[in-house]
């Protein structure tokens, strides 16, 4: 794993990041512009695990969230911070899908990011740091909990897309 650096990449406009996984989140597919930011080659991406790229400043509680809302069939958007193989980074808004085959049986998730609004980044990473924290001195609950005081009896997608929009 990649140290991690304070060298911040940034998605262009209008550009979309695009990736599969099988249900075990391993990487069958990643766009040209996943592969590029990533810093990665596609080999050494194909057949991994996504959290290849995960940044050690991400909360466990957003990917819980992620693997909730999916095994249950359901999409999801999130925030992520993702690291790059030489350690800096880059953030997207994800949007994590199921495809199902006829059957209603999942065939893989598919994600499609897109660069963050500036009103998001203004809030999530002192979010995260906040819900950082909250898991380090008291876990997972603790994050759960300091997130939902957060949300103020509001739903996390409005949080997210309010913050997009």
């Amino acid at each position: 794993m990649p140290t991690p650096n304070h060298n911040e990449k940034h998605l262009p406009d209008g550009e979309f990041i695009v990736s599969k996984t099988d249900e075990k989140g391993r990487i069958t597919y990643g766009n040209k512009i996943f592969i590029k930011i990533s810093g990665y080659e596609e080999a050494e991406l194909l057949g991994k695990p996504h959290n290849i790229l995960r940044h050690p400043d991400m909360p466990r509680l957003i990917f819980k969230l992620l693997w909730e809302r999916i095994k249950a069939k359901g999409e999801i958007f999130a925030y992520v911070k993702n690291m790059c193989k030489d350690g800096s980074f880059y953030w997207v808004l994800a949007n994590v899908t199921v495809t199902l085959d006829a059957n209603a049986q999942v065939l893989d998730y598919h994600s499609v990011r897109r660069k963050p609004s500036s009103k998001a980044m203004r809030v999530i990473p002192e979010l995260y740091k906040e819900l950082l924290r909250a898991e380090q001195q008291g876990g997972m609950d603790a994050s759960e909990k300091l997130l939902e005081n957060k949300l103020e009896g509001g739903s996390y997608d409005n949080f997210i897309f309010d913050l997009q929009h």
